[in-house]
């Protein structure tokens, strides 16, 4: 077959399947030809970190056959640069401002599982309007969108209550605190508050005392002394009970119970795959969506035996070629099921890898390529630029590169539409649907303008000016940099959004990622003669935008995302939280429970 037939014939194919698949307002139904769907995500991973990126040292050949088997996109874009609100965006199709999936008090992400805040019942995620066209539903992994609201058994955000039909993994996050690693996003945090509070108690016993001594306070020595119990209580506390606080987060859940508590780290990869191919088999004589939410590559980077010391770069690359033997192993039961060439594989990472990662001259977080910046950033595309991959043998072309600007929220309209559902029409949906441009049908993106959020603070914006072929990107704040080293910010977890940890742009930072995608060189009005006409044309795009937006609850505030005793999730009296259910990892097939 000649090349011009080749792409007459996928021409044909393209035109067939968006004659029959559903539109956004309500189409024909062609449930006979609906895709099983596929999702892989891998957490904190730098785009820079595959070899179909670019990466020659790490060694990714089964995400690497994804792509050449399917098409693949180098400028997808994480709708935030840290899980728990780019997570949100993936699920809904929309900015996670929308949903209050961000906070405007410096909380990032949800902290603990033991806190009311969480995805919003009133959400509508692609889940579960394909759990209203009969497929079966799975997650497997992390979650990290929030689990209680009034009581530790309530599950009013757990994945079952947003279209799951089955849930196996952790409701919670993957953190260094799991595994008492030296890099701690939790502990750290708990002590300096708790120590914070002890220290005001201490104040007040030294100020009552000193008070009783003049005469001053005329009250019983035992109550001026008082404070200073609370003092050593708290300190105490920061020590030990915060202990018991962050491993009781470290936990596994099949549907509402769970399993394990703390989690045995050294079985949880085999766990995790045990679940993936029975979900598989079990369902596939029907239509099936299956999320798998990889734990790989955050911190503390858990990896087993097989693995460690297999690559170049340390425990850091061992994670990520680990990562890529569960892709290599799932994508295997596809082909054990007969299940390959009637599935659509997606694969992702939730935003760019971690420059913060760092102990002593150690990098435990990812690479993100020539792209600056990385997680927690918001508006330099290491933070957000993300593989994007799909593979569907016989309808999407093999090889195929797309450059033009994406989102992860594009996954929701197109994975609606193939299911044979109804894209919503009561509120705004920011993602776009992917499969014309995936079979090259489009010769454009659908979105004109993107949006880099971090918190509730507009930090970036690009516009795809498609008639002079240039992307340009317009930042309005930037963290601040540490000079040295990878530009991290090091006295951070993850940089600030606002206060003294930004800088203001005024006028913004403008570069043509076209020409510059490190967005090295800042262009001013005298090397870019177009620079007013572009900063003003993104103004008023913005401006549009935030006319579309509504007043939400925020999730991530402090009063959703404090941590609650009576909210925390515990298979024992608190705090001795411990169970094991699970048995041998090495078994084929776990327990039938809760199906």
């Amino acid at each position: 077959m000649t090349p011009l037939e080749r792409s007459w014939g996928w021409l044909a194919v393209g035109i067939c399947l968006l004659g029959c698949r559903p539109s956004a307002a309500g189409g024909r139904d062609f449930s006979g030809s609906r895709p099983n769907i596929l999702l892989l995500m891998a957490d904190d991973l730098g785009i820079g970190d595959l070899g179909c990126y670019g990466n020659a040292t790490i060694r990714t050949p089964n995400i690497d056959r994804l792509a050449e088997e399917g098409v693949q996109l180098t400028q997808h874009l994480a709708a935030a640069s840290v899980c728990t609100p780019s997570r949100a965006a993936f699920l809904t199709g929309r900015y996670p401002l929308r949903s209050g999936m961000v906070s405007s008090q410096g909380g990032r992400v949800l902290l603990w599982t033991g806190v009311p805040g969480g995805l919003p019942t009133n959400e509508t995620t692609f889940a579960k309007i394909l759990q209203g066209q009969g497929y079966a539903t799975g997650l497997v992994g992390k979650w990290h969108l929030g689990l209680n609201c009034k009581s530790s058994g309530d599950h009013c955000h757990h994945p079952l209550n947003h279209g799951f039909d089955h849930f196996y993994g952790m409701p919670f996050s993957m953190m260094a605190d799991c595994a008492n690693w030296v890099l701690s996003e939790k502990r750290e945090s708990l002590k300096r508050r708790l120590n914070f509070y002890a220290l005001l108690a201490a104040c007040l016993a030294l100020a009552l005392a000193a008070g009783k001594a003049i005469g001053l306070f005329p009250v019983p020595w035992a109550l001026a002394l008082c404070p200073t119990a609370v003092a050593v209580l708290l300190f105490a506390a920061s020590y030990f009970m915060g202990a018991l606080i962050v491993h009781a987060d470290c936990f596994l859940m099949r549907n509402h119970s769970i399993t394990e508590q703390p989690m045995n780290l050294s079985r949880t990869t085999p766990l995790l795959l045990r679940e993936v191919s029975s979900f598989v088999h079990r369902n596939k004589q029907r239509p099936f969506l299956l999320f798998v939410s990889f734990l790989h590559t955050h911190i503390p980077l858990v990896t087993t035996k097989d693995f460690l010391g297999a690559s170049v770069h340390g425990l850091y690359g061992d994670n990520v070629q680990e990562m890529d033997g569960m892709v290599g192993q799932i994508l295997d039961t596809l082909e054990t099921a007969g299940l390959a060439n009637s599935t659509l594989v997606y694969f992702t990472s939730d935003h760019g890898g971690s420059l913060e990662a760092q102990w002593g001259s150690h990098q435990y977080g990812g690479w993100n390529g020539v792209y600056r910046g990385g997680k927690g950033m918001a508006g330099w595309e290491g933070g957000i630029r993300v593989p994007g991959i799909f593979r569907w043998p016989g309808v999407l072309p093999a090889g195929r590169v797309v450059s033009e600007p994406t989102s992860l929220m594009d996954v929701f309209p197109t994975v609606v539409q193939l299911g044979g559902g109804k894209v919503p029409q009561d509120r705004v949906i920011d993602g776009r649907d992917l499969l014309p441009l995936l079979l090259g049908t489009a010769a454009h993106s659908d979105h004109e303008f993107l949006l880099h959020y971090c918190q509730t603070v507009l930090h970036a914006a690009r516009w795809h000016q498609r008639d002079r072929g240039a992307i340009w990107k317009v930042h309005y704040l930037t963290p601040v940099f540490h000079p040295e080293g990878a530009g991290a910010c090091y006295d951070k977890i993850v940089c600030p959004c606002s206060g003294d940890g930004v800088v203001r742009h005024d006028p913004p930072l403008l570069f043509d990622l076209s020409r510059d995608p490190s967005e090295a060189h800042a262009l001013t009005p005298d090397t870019e003669p177009a620079f007013h006409q572009v900063v003003e044309r993104v103004a008023r795009a913005v401006e549009g935008h935030r006319r579309t937006l509504s007043p939400v609850a925020l999730q991530l505030d402090t009063p959703s995302n404090l941590w609650r005793p009576w909210l925390q999730p515990c298979c024992g009296p608190f705090p001795l939280c411990w169970c094991d259910q699970e048995g041998d990892a090495d078994g084929q097939t776990p327990p039938d429970r809760d199906l």
